[in-house]
């Protein structure tokens, strides 16, 4: 190092940063700014020959000594600092699901464009005093539009003027329009005085419980468990307008973008205003004005979808997760977090109560609530329950069909018990709604010459057929390829035929069964975009539709007054396979879609086929006895030692060469830890073998509540180093085993 060199490090500072890298490592950098920056500062950095976004960490880097030649910062992004509370959120995730800290990072800095100054955005206001000339009545609308001193864009100013945006340009160009800046649209702010609606009994009870909290600013955690249709989201309302009223920012969680369409229009009804949203459907700008309005506090009231829980809010007074069962927000990959466990870690920081609602709670939501035992190191949950639906109106009874006594006709999937009440409601000018889980048109295409199934080439899955796209997909990797005309493997013509149902050949039959029926279906990708969506949930609310085809969109959170019956085609679905909550989250799934039906005046029913109507599950959701459910998977879970009364972990190993996989498997099998309360097993094949070109071999650790399972896994694993295009992934707390 010269002399030169010496003397420009000592006159810069030294500045540990954590990049938006898959690495735990805090890295130092030179800063040659007269002013330190202060923790939680947002930088970039040169970082190999790439540039990345970072954060300045607090506490000291973990690389080089101070001597070392280091880089110097690129420049400090002109945003507010992070919140310590974001810090420390980051460290305390990346602890929970052994990712690495800058992966962690990444979640919150997910919107790069959010860094960067606004960029300058131009309208058009009138000249004053206007230029002589005569005007065409086109361009007079124009220019009585742009009345004022406002700045309009042109695309607005053409609309309300109902001219095209040549016209405005046109009139810019003859002198009677100037460009000038516009300003950043103000976010709308939702009015906690604003009344509610008039409270049955146990909401009023539960929302008073919920209002103390938040206004005393208790951290504390609620279970508000209501039936379908009893008002908890009303309840939760009256704890965001007591955050509002004390100045703090709520954050509300929905598991399902699809949600959001009846529940904004709720919320904007009660607060006159509405929320920012938050989810992965969103245009670029509109994701970067919404992370810059949680950052800087324009945000008061926050939903989003799992992703939302990273944002930078910094004066957090609620959070809440509603549906905190649904599955969706576990995320699988990158870092494998579940967004139950870090809502409360979020709260935790804030200092503010939180709330888990459903009308179907989590068996560990119900263990820290003691509904049913608690494991012994769980932390209590108070409940508050909404036992009646609002209005009184009546939950529907459930029949279970028995599908084999009361078959459907040959080549069909409704019974006749099914297929004549749906007939009978579509006559009555009811609405129904028919449920099955499982996209595309079948499952499979099958060769009625040799047998032949059409295969993903990158997974061990079928292709499941999409009739009304002409493709095959896989529903794991996304792989596609056109309907073929013919058997790839022998050649027949014709010969391919779908087996089993999905929700659009459910729809044909439906359509032939009722033709005057006005039909859609609804999945995850149909009918496409959100607001496609969001519009079909309209029409369904409205009565402009007869009959709903879909899957676990349509189970939760919507409201269709005139829906009276619900079908539902296969119940066995989600029973199959080695999942530990196999039964739970079939009773929660029927319980919901089920509850879809007669939330209005107008009485509702249920019909669910099965071929295995004595599964305590169907038995339980056909009876209504939910406690003896619950106290029965309790119990078997309790016995076995699964969550939540133990603790699981998966070692997911993967690559292309399957026997390079299995090697890497057996050597983690030998090096195993020998813990008192932990067991290791396998290596064994995943269920899903070969994922998007990858062979998969799995390694299942299971351990006593009292074990500290992450510390054994980091020490078991940190030595480990998959050698070339070897992957090793750890999920501390699975919830999917495929």
């Amino acid at each position: 190092m010269t002399t030169e060199d010496l003397f420009t490090a000592a006159r810069s500072r030294l500045v540990p940063v954590l990049v938006t890298a898959p690495l735990d490592k805090v890295f130092h950098y030179h800063d040659a700014n007269a002013s330190a920056p202060a923790a939680g500062t947002v930088v970039e950095v040169p970082f190999g020959r790439q540039q990345l976004a970072g954060v300045v960490w607090p506490g000291a880097g973990d690389d080089e000594a101070p001597g070392a030649r280091l880089k110097t910062l690129a420049r400090r992004f002109e945003v507010a600092p992070l919140p310590a509370e974001i810090l420390t959120l980051i460290e305390r995730v990346a602890e929970r699901t052994l990712a690495p800290r800058g992966a962690v990072l990444k979640l919150v800095l997910n919107v790069p464009a959010a860094l960067e100054a606004e960029p300058a955005r131009f309208g058009w206001r009138r000249v004053e005093p206007p230029p002589p000339g005569k005007l065409t009545a086109a361009r007079a609308r124009v220019l009585a539009a742009c009345a004022g001193a406002d700045v309009h864009e042109t695309g607005t100013l053409a609309a309300a003027a109902g001219v095209s945006a040549g016209v405005v340009r046109g009139l810019a160009e003859a002198g009677w329009l100037e460009r000038a800046p516009l300003a950043e649209p103000a976010l709308p702010r939702p009015d906690p005085a604003r009344p509610g609606p008039v409270l049955a009994p146990a909401q009023g009870e539960a929302a008073a419980a919920l209002v103390a909290a938040v206004a005393a600013r208790r951290q504390e955690g609620y279970l508000l468990e209501g039936v379908t249709g009893s008002g908890k989201t009303e309840v939760y309302f009256e704890a965001v307008a007591a955050c509002l009223r004390i100045g703090r920012q709520a954050l509300v969680v929905l598991p399902e973008i699809a949600l959001t369409a009846q529940w904004l229009a709720r919320f904007e009804e009660r607060f006159g205003a509405p929320p920012v949203v938050w989810h992965s459907g969103l245009g670029p700008a509109v994701r970067r004005r919404h992370w810059r309005a949680a950052l800087d506090g324009r945000a008061r009231v926050v939903v989003g979808a799992r992703s939302a829980l990273f944002l930078p809010l910094a004066e957090l007074g609620l959070v809440v997760v509603d549906e905190e069962h649904d599955s969706s927000f576990k995320q699988d990959d990158g870092v494998p977090y579940h967004g139950r466990d870090v809502a409360e870690l979020r709260a935790e920081l804030a200092g503010c109560p939180l709330v888990l609602a459903s009308a179907t709670p989590s068996l560990e939501s119900l263990a820290r609530a003691g509904v049913v035992p608690p494991p012994p190191t769980a932390t209590a949950l108070r409940r508050l329950v909404l036992p009646e639906r609002h209005g009184g109106a009546a939950p529907p009874p459930i029949a279970l069909v028995d599908l084999k006594r009361d078959r459907p006709p040959r080549g069909r999937f409704l019974s006749p018990t099914l297929a004549t009440a749906l007939a009978a409601t579509v006559a009555r000018g009811e609405q129904a709604l028919v449920f099955l889980n499982r996209r595309g048109y079948a499952p499979l295409l099958i060769c009625r010459a040799c047998g032949h199934r059409e295969r993903c080439p990158n997974c061990s899955a079928w292709l499941v057929w999409h009739r009304l796209r002409g493709r095959l997909l896989c529903h794991h990797c996304g792989y596609g390829r056109p309907e073929p005309a013919h058997c790839p493997a022998c050649g027949a013509v014709e010969s391919l035929a779908p087996a089993g149902p999905g929700v659009e050949r459910i729809a044909e039959e439906v359509q032939a069964l009722v033709p005057e029926a006005r039909i859609a279906v609804m999945t995850a990708d149909r009918p496409g975009s959100t607001k496609a969506l969001q519009a079909l949930v309209e029409d369904a609310a409205a009565g402009r539709l007869d009959v709903l085809v879909g899957t676990q969109v349509l189970a939760k959170g919507h409201h269709f007054p005139r829906l009276t019956l619900v079908g539902v085609v296969d119940a066995d679905l989600g029973l199959a396979g080695g999942d530990l909550r196999a039964g739970e989250r079939t009773f929660q799934l029927l319980h919901q879609v089920a509850g879809r039906a007669g939330r209005g005046e107008l009485a509702g029913r249920a019909v669910v086929q099965t071929h295995l109507p004595e599964h305590p599950a169907l038995g339980a959701v056909a009876a209504g006895d939910v406690a003896r459910f619950r106290a029965g998977e309790a119990a078997e879970r309790r016995a076995a030692g699964l969550p939540p009364y133990g603790r699981l972990a998966a070692v997911i190993l993967s690559g292309p060469d399957r026997d390079e996989v299995r090697a890497l498997g057996r050597e983690l099998a030998r090096g195993a830890p020998r813990v008192e309360g932990v067991r290791v097993l396998g290596p064994a094949p995943a269920p899903l073998a070969l994922l998007r070109g990858r062979h998969r071999e799995r390694l299942l650790v299971s351990a006593t509540p009292e074990v500290e399972l992450g510390a054994v896994l980091r020490r078991w694993l940190a030595g480990v180093r998959p050698r070339g295009r070897l992957r090793l992934f750890v999920d501390p707390d699975p919830e999917s085993f495929l």
